[in-house]
């Protein structure tokens, strides 16, 4: 399965990076242009999705083994790729993901310290070998991050900082290994002028009109 009609746009971070409210405003801007856009997250966004999300950061805290935990996310992706994903860019729509495969990268080979490589073939066949159009990186020191956490931490939050440290490295390495699709931006930076800069590189890749 594969599609080359609508736009799939991805965004990555570490978590209290900011991505998420980056997420919500391009699909407010996007749909406010006409632009028909939807928003999924990872892991869930299917029945399927959603209850492998409660297994992996909220049951059975103590018992998940980082290849289950791997496994686990990239079952999840393929189902929200195949029932959520391929069927809405096939129709022409726009998909926005708050996280994709980068995530599995970065947190499972990052965090969890498994062989990239194979993380990055397991993805291949998760997605059916989708990759998204442009994926972006909302960098911020993992000091910053846990200082704007207030909800309660899930089970990989509570792995610390060490991992959240790691995990950036992984990021800042696919960035660097992936240069025509990935786009760091500076998470320190205002909500503003973080938007602005998601709009500009789209228009530039003429993605955005």
């Amino acid at each position: 399965m594969s599609t080359s009609k609508g736009t799939f746009i991805t965004f990555e971070g570490i978590d209290g990076c900011g991505k998420s409210t980056q997420v919500k405003m391009l699909v407010e801007a996007l749909n406010k242009h006409q632009r028909k856009t939807i928003l999924v997250r990872e892991p869930g966004g299917t029945t399927i999705s959603e209850e492998i999300r409660d297994i992996l950061l909220h049951r059975h805290l103590a018992d998940i083994c980082d290849r289950t935990e791997a496994l686990l996310m990239t079952g999840s992706r393929a189902q929200l790729t195949y029932e959520v994903i391929l069927p809405n860019l096939n129709q022409g729509k726009n998909v926005i993901a708050d996280r994709y495969y980068d995530s599995t990268l970065a947190y499972q080979g990052g965090g969890r310290e498994l062989d990239l490589d194979w993380l990055i073939k397991l993805n291949q066949f998760a997605t059916y070998d989708l990759e998204p159009n442009v994926t972006f990186f909302v960098d911020v020191l993992p000091e910053e991050a846990i200082r704007r956490k207030s909800q309660e931490p899930d089970r990989i939050e509570r792995a610390g900082i060490e991992l959240q440290m790691r995990v950036r490295n992984i990021y800042l390495d696919l960035a660097n290994r992936f240069q025509d699709r990935f786009v760091v931006l500076d998470g320190h930076e205002s909500i503003e002028n973080i938007h602005g800069d998601i709009l500009s590189e789209l228009r530039r890749r003429k993605l955005f009109l």
